[in-house]
């Protein structure tokens, strides 16, 4: 066989059924995986380029199901607020100040960020969705991006964004070579009216896209739906006739047992962001009670400026540990099924299994290494545990989306390092000073 890459000597997690491959050798040929398994067992395989994966653990890249990554300019500028105030009183008013030109160089920040902690497939929602498309495509990562919509009140913004969220998704549904997709991101509830819900329902389906959404994040705001309109989120989501499998539902903290039970009936995909959750003292979401009744739950990191990292393996870590917490339990969400949760399941919420999410022949050759040759990382009695309790993002060694080496020996290929950190601090003050 020959092929245009090869990774050789590394211990492999193919996150498929659980497969631990020591010794293992991963053979690419242009954006597929065309052999995963022992090098003894490889036969006579030749490429063009060959990777040194000794002591490094080769896995599936990382999947962040939700986040806002413009929001790499608001860093540090809103904190210790509870959500509400911190959005209207902050986020908000800043976020009117943003232009297109913002958002771009926002996003390439955070896309840098995620290449440089192993994240290799995002799922954002933010305004002015063409330039996140452009980052992605430029930065070389694999996205699938919801252009924001909310009415709040005013139902011609709402239907000025829901027609421009419809052509973006339109367009670059499957750009890039099908890298880049797309899907429909109205707000929340709260701020998208039933009539536009049913109309982003109607267009959803039109355009075979999904839909991403913020739901139940917020208890204040799950209280204010409730009295104005008489019934809870769910319910007015079940009206609107969103809840079904390729709704994409981010939180989901403030639910009762029987809505989580109608989640995992109609299949809705949750997002389950712990370190944004915490920050603005949102809630803990009963993730062990959603695995219990078969809702697939991906990671995410929620946007920069409520987390206040794009680190996956942050996340991993504690999403863990919060759920033990809660639940106070230390068997609860263990090691294993966490990266499963930032791999393959996120891969499932977001309709990609069948070419990301883990290492297997014919996917895409979405790979990320991790140099476990560290002190906190030695010695390596569990892979699991070691990777999710452990690990961190700059541990990532190599990043590989499509085939394409993005980042090698911490050395980050397509995007100028420098360059894109100058102009996003550059742009960050300008936007304050407006």
């Amino acid at each position: 066989m020959e092929c245009n890459m090869m990774i050789k000597g590394c211990t492999i997690l193919t996150m498929d059924r659980g497969r631990i491959i020591k010794r293992g050798l991963i053979a690419i040929n242009n954006e597929r995986i065309e052999y995963v398994g022992r090098e003894e067992e490889a036969g006579d395989i030749k490429a063009e380029r060959i990777i040194d994966g000794h002591g490094k653990v080769a896995m599936p890249g990382l999947i962040n199901c939700h986040t806002h990554i413009a929001m790499t300019l608001f860093r540090g500028i809103a904190e210790d607020q509870e959500v509400n105030r911190w959005l209207r009183e902050t986020i908000w008013p800043l976020e009117a100040k943003l232009d297109p030109l913002d958002v771009y160089f926002g996003s390439l920040l955070g896309c840098l960020e995620m290449i440089k902690s192993g994240t290799t497939c995002f799922c954002d929602m933010y305004l002015y969705g063409e330039s996140v498309v452009r980052a992605a495509e430029r930065s070389g990562l694999r996205a699938v991006i919801a252009p924001g919509i909310i009415e709040a009140g005013d139902r011609r913004i709402g239907e000025k964004m829901l027609a421009e969220s419809v052509r973006i998704s339109e367009k670059y549904r499957c750009y890039a070579g099908g890298r880049i997709t797309t899907r429909l991101g109205p707000h929340a509830v709260y701020t998208c009216s039933l009539d536009l819900l049913k109309k982003v329902r109607d267009n959803a389906s039109s355009l075979k896209v999904g839909v991403h959404i913020h739901l139940a994040e917020s208890k204040e705001a799950a209280i204010r739906v409730r009295e104005e309109r008489g019934i809870s989120e769910v319910s007015i989501l079940d009206e609107a006739g969103l809840l079904d499998s390729n709704l994409l539902a981010a939180h989901c903290i403030h639910l009762s047992r029987e809505e989580i039970g109608i989640l995992a009936e109609r299949d809705v995909k949750v997002v389950y962001n712990p370190v944004s959750n915490m920050k603005l003292a949102s809630g803990i979401p009963r993730i062990k009670e959603m695995l219990d009744l078969g809702v697939t739950v991906g990671l995410g990191t929620d946007g920069p400026a409520s987390n206040n990292a794009l680190d996956m393996f942050e996340t991993m870590k504690t999403a863990a540990l919060l759920q033990k917490i809660y639940y106070k339990d230390p068997k609860v969400l263990p090691a294993r099924k966490v990266l499963e949760m930032a791999t393959i399941d996120g891969a499932k919420a977001l309709g990609l299994e069948d070419i990301t999410g883990s290492i297997e022949a014919g996917k895409k050759a979405d790979i990320i290494l991790v140099d476990m040759r560290k002190p906190h990382l030695t010695p390596v009695h569990n892979v699991y545990a070691s990777l999710v309790y452990s690990a961190r993002g700059c541990d990532v060694d190599t990043t590989i989306v499509n085939g394409e080496i993005l980042m090698e020996n911490r050395e980050v290929k397509r995007l100028r390092e420098d360059e894109v950190i100058e102009k996003a601090e550059k742009t960050a003050l300008n936007l304050i000073l407006r």
